[in-house]
């Protein structure tokens, strides 16, 4: 039996199968909705990644129109597998974060899939997952309406407000399961992580789990019945001045210059072809570096996760 790990592999125009009992999980490389670091992702050779919606769907939120260049869609053919992320993490908890009532998560639930219908995307998609804020009900609400609206593949998100029989309802009418490993962590509950992912498995062997924002490496291996997860640490060379590579942490300032000259190459190559209109910045080395980030990252990864191809 084989299964589909969902969305369309643009590449070769044809659906992505995937082994029942899969030998291993496969690393989403975040934040490819900012351009630059998209090109960087692919220049770099990831086939798997994942942006946030919220840019787009807060720009359509308060100005109700979209300037639709489609950067999602195009950036995602250039992946075997994109996941597009509902942005309600940063809505809640990151830069507008604060208190938003039912009406105001109402109006971000259909400029969400408005924006997924008008940009013509067609991978993976994660729900309003809003069980903190608006309780479980009402996120059963937005599942079922997000289910009728959109044709895409979603992952529907496992919350510690679900409960247990919350979860086993979860597992029966989803096909795509999400675990949010950040929440695990903040309420000290971080080794429940492998027990609750055997317990999905073990309730729907068919399922696809995706671990949000999980990529600790020595788990990887012991995680692998898991279809995907998703990290942004490879582009912590930028923000901390170093890059992680295959065989150990190296200075950006260490970085021999033809590597990062190469690398930067490859970015532009990418960028030409895929964003010809992308303004190209002055400072080409920070590309140069990303790029050489992201193919260091997918190394690393496959060295404890197995092949990422």
């Amino acid at each position: 039996m084989v299964r589909s790990l969902g969305g369309i592999n643009r590449r070769r125009k044809s659906r992505i199968m995937i082994v029942e009992n899969q030998s291993n999980i496969k690393v989403h490389l975040a934040t490819t909705e900012i351009i630059a670091q998209g090109i960087a992702a692919i220049a770099g050779g990831s086939n798997y990644g994942l942006g946030t919606a919220f840019p787009f769907v807060y720009e359509l939120f308060n100005k109700g129109k979209l300037d639709n260049k489609k950067i999602i869609t195009r950036m995602s053919k250039n992946f075997n597998h994109y996941i597009l992320d509902s942005g309600l993490f940063t809505l809640m908890f990151g830069a507008l974060k604060g208190k938003k009532d039912e009406r105001y998560l109402n109006k971000w639930y259909e400029c969400l899939t408005d924006f997924v219908l008008l940009d013509g995307y067609e991978g993976t998609m994660v729900e309003v997952d809003c069980q903190k804020v608006l309780g479980v009900n009402k996120a059963w609400e937005y599942r079922l309406k997000m289910k009728e609206k959109v044709p895409n593949r979603i992952i529907n998100v496992f919350h510690i407000e679900d409960g247990q029989k919350g979860l086993e309802r979860l597992i029966e009418f989803s096909d795509y399961i999400a675990i949010s490993v950040p929440e695990l962590r903040f309420s000290g509950k971080k080794n429940h992580l492998i027990k609750i992912a055997n317990f999905i498995k073990s309730k729907k062997p068919s399922i696809d789990i995706h671990l949000l924002g999980f990529s600790e490496k020595t788990k990887l291996k012991e995680l692998s019945f898991c279809s995907s997860c998703d990290s942004s640490s490879w582009i912590s060379g930028i923000r901390y001045g170093q890059v992680e590579t295959s065989i150990g942490k190296n200075h950006i300032d260490n970085i021999k210059k033809e590597i990062i000259i190469n690398e930067t190459q490859k970015w532009l190559q990418v960028s030409k072809l895929n964003f010809p209109e992308f303004k190209i910045p002055k400072n080409l080395e920070t590309n140069g570096i990303l790029t050489f980030a992201a193919e260091e990252s997918i190394k690393i990864y496959t060295k404890f996760a197995g092949s990422q191809n």
